[in-house]
């Protein structure tokens, strides 16, 4: 019944937003958990008959079933997405959505790595492996230049520009973004491509990859959360830690020193300013110490 309608709203995704495979396949996700919800309470609606107080059933059954607010939350954006999308295509006259209340969720503070943290994950490293280069460049890589894991593992040779200080990003909804990397990453980088991966055999279509496994393929992010993860529990690090967490540490450095929010939110390839300022999270003594140093009355 829904059928029709969700295979526009995933062409909509994919060719006029530009979403990842990821993104449409959670958008739909959230589609079929409303659906799911209608064959549930035997309701024939199609989506042109939905209302508002359909939403508001949907709501408490999902609470019913142990869902927190978070989930709750994007599920009910990823439907609010979908009725826009009818509307936009005059598939329906009103959004019966316009007024579903979303569940009200705190902010989520990222877990963030010290310095110290980094360098202990990075000495960790085991540099006698033929892998433990090309760890410790990605690693290095990720704290350098605040990329996502899936813009890390689709880096290419042809999107580095070390004589300028910059790589090349391709970010959500394939947009590119140029990056700064530092000195560090870069003779890291460097290393692993001329001393590592010179010597793997390359299979076809992998030859741009940077970051490559054993078997001359580019790496899957779950083969870099491994990595990660594995070298959390080496250094007895107690702090939730993945790939994201040296995006966030590198934003939460960067804003702590100094640095500007719109070219963080820049670096970090955020179509708003407000995602990026999760990041101004700092630390009591480096608040107080900011109010000790510029305040006149101090």
């Amino acid at each position: 019944m829904w059928k029709i309608e969700k295979q526009g709203f995933k062409s909509f995704l994919q060719l006029e937003k530009s979403l990842s495979l990821n993104s449409v396949a959670a958008y739909l996700h959230d589609i079929e958990k409303f659906t799911q919800f209608l064959e549930y309470k035997k309701y024939s609606f199609t989506p042109k008959e939905i209302q508002l107080n359909h939403f508001q059933e949907f709501l408490k059954w999902v609470n019913e079933l142990g869902m927190n607010a978070r989930t709750q939350a994007r599920i009910i954006s990823g439907i609010k997405s979908f009725y826009k999308y009818l509307l936009l295509e005059n598939l329906i006259s009103d959004d019966p959505t316009a007024l579903l209340e979303t569940p009200r969720i705190g902010r989520k503070l990222p877990d963030t790595l010290t310095i110290e943290d980094i360098n202990k994950l990075i000495n960790a490293i085991d540099l006698s492996k033929a892998e433990g280069e090309r760890n410790k460049a990605m690693l290095e890589t990720l704290y350098s230049s605040g990329l996502r894991v899936s813009e890390l593992v689709h880096l290419k040779i042809s999107n580095l520009f070390f004589n300028d200080g910059f790589i090349k990003v391709i970010g959500k909804g394939d947009k590119e973004r140029l990056v700064p990397i530092g000195s560090v990453a870069i003779k890291c980088i460097n290393i692993y491509k001329d001393n590592i991966r010179s010597h793997i055999e390359i299979k076809k279509g992998h030859e741009d990859i940077l970051f490559l496994n054993r078997r001359g393929s580019g790496l899957t992010r779950v083969m870099v959360f491994t990595i990660i993860k594995q070298l959390a529990k080496k250094t007895g690090l107690k702090k939730k830690v993945s790939p994201h967490t040296f995006r966030h540490s590198f934003a939460t450095h960067l804003i702590e020193g100094g640095a500007d929010l719109r070219a963080v939110q820049e670096m970090l390839g955020h179509e708003s300013i407000t995602t990026t300022e999760i990041y101004t999270h700092l630390d009591r003594d480096y608040l107080r110490n900011a109010i000790l140093q510029f305040h006149p009355r101090s």
